[in-house]
């Protein structure tokens, strides 16, 4: 009979000591799961930011650099056109 009681009380302790762990474990799990999320979520967001800043800069740049472009060939023209002209007033005032 206190073999019975022994081995009960031994099945009984093994059986809480085995749901204490596993709710510890399961504890940590679910610890180390969330701070996983966050960490992959934050990195998401941190990346998705160096893009969105990096393409604006580019376009920024670009557009930068397409108005130099335009400006320079807007002189360009203006100075040929009026090189052109002072060419042919002054072909014009010889001839006549």
């Amino acid at each position: 009979m206190v073999v019975v009681v022994v081995v009960v009380v031994a099945v009984v302790v093994v059986v809480v000591v085995v749901v204490v762990v596993v709710t510890a474990v399961a504890k940590v799990v679910v610890v180390v799961v969330v701070v996983v999320v966050v960490v992959v979520v934050v990195v998401v967001v941190v990346v998705v930011l160096v893009v969105v800043v990096v393409t604006v800069v580019v376009v920024v740049v670009v557009v930068i650099v397409v108005v130099k472009v335009v400006v320079v060939v807007v002189v360009v023209v203006v100075v040929v056109v009026v090189v052109v002209v002072v060419v042919v007033v002054v072909v014009v005032v010889i001839a006549v």
